[in-house]
């Protein structure tokens, strides 16, 4: 009988308060309820990571073979002096969109948590905290870090070693890993905000009745988040208009012009987002399709930023340097025409 309701009767999330430490009796306290999120949105954000993790595939593949390439043909090896600071800021791309598979829902509820079954609900809302402090303290802004320092470091005569150049990457996104790690874990006075300060997770229940935490993002955590941006996009722009105004080639102002653009705008969108986010939870198609958006906002900006920084160099290099025979078929056929006995 109770198999026979729960077919008829729609799955609900209920927005729990607090939960006790006690593994074996979990207590929420329901404030509201609102319809569990559509699959729908989760199976169109799983292409979109695949899409991001291929992209990051490719990119590693062309890094490591100008690597390669590097060692035996001198023209490439000045250009090749950022090749650890390109793959930190492909890492940190490819992390971020794996950590993006523990927010989606149906994901945890048909695979994460069904192969952990011993998980305890309080143990699921501490997954999703560290998924916060990841996503929005480290991966993310690490990846524009890396970002603004590949930038800033081409106009430079001198190049900075690897070693300290991985360094500086990490030491400035330590800042914004410490406050997340701080507003997420350790926030003195918890009980005085609101929960949707402090909220990283939902206590959803579907429709057999089975009780999982759906991970979330606290406001506090968007508004640490929110300052980072704002502090990073004077840089960025301050750092791509300095090199619109020194470099002569208008092909690469054009992409500095249009990776600027593409990051500043999708910060300005994913910071919005995280914004209804917190204030949407009571409605089902908005919450999803927010957090469907906030995903396509940093995937956009990740993808150009692979495409101008990553793959588009060195393609460039490969080819003045007469090595794409093995990744370009054109250019390998007219090589062919020309001579023959290739």
């Amino acid at each position: 009988m109770r198999k026979l309701l729960s077919a008829f009767r729609r799955p609900h999330i209920v927005l729990h308060e607090q939960i006790n430490n006690n593994n074996n009796d979990n207590q929420e306290q329901p404030i509201y309820q609102i319809p569990v999120f559509d699959t729908a949105f989760d199976f169109a954000t799983l292409p979109l990571i695949l899409a991001v993790l291929l992209l990051s595939v490719l990119s590693l593949s062309f890094i490591f073979h100008l690597r390669l390439r590097s060692r035996a043909a001198c023209k490439l090896r000045e250009f090749n002096h950022l090749w650890t600071v390109r793959v930190l800021l492909v890492f940190f791309i490819s992390y971020w969109a794996i950590n993006e598979i523990i927010r989606l829902p149906f994901f945890c509820r048909r695979y994460l948590f069904s192969f952990m079954p011993s998980l305890t609900l309080s143990e699921q809302d501490d997954l999703c905290k560290l998924h916060v402090v990841f996503s929005l303290g480290f991966f993310e802004p690490g990846f524009l870090i890396a970002l603004l320092f590949i930038i800033k470091e081409s106009l430079k005569e001198q190049s900075t070693s690897e070693i300290c150049s991985v360094l500086s990457v990490f030491i400035m996104s330590l800042p914004t890993f410490i406050l997340q790690i701080i507003a997420v874990f350790f926030m003195p006075f918890k009980e005085k905000f609101p929960s949707v300060m402090i909220q990283s997770s939902l206590l959803s229940v579907d429709g057999e009745w089975n009780k999982s935490m759906t991970c979330t993002f606290p406001l506090l955590s968007s508004i640490v988040f929110g300052v980072f941006v704002v502090v990073y996009s004077v840089g960025l722009l301050a750092s791509c208009w300095r090199v619109v105004s020194l470099v002569i080639n208008k092909n690469i102002r054009l992409r500095i012009k249009l990776l600027g653009l593409t990051v500043i705008i999708s910060l300005l969108l994913q910071s919005i987002f995280l914004g209804v986010e917190s204030f949407s939870r009571s409605s089902h198609v908005w919450y999803g399709g927010v957090l469907l958006g906030m995903f396509v906002s940093l995937a956009m900006s990740a993808t150009v930023a692979e495409i101008v920084l990553v793959i588009k160099p060195i393609l460039e290099a490969l080819v003045a340097d007469g090595d794409m025979c093995d990744w370009n078929p054109v250019v390998r056929y007219l090589q062919l025409v020309e001579d023959p006995n290739l």
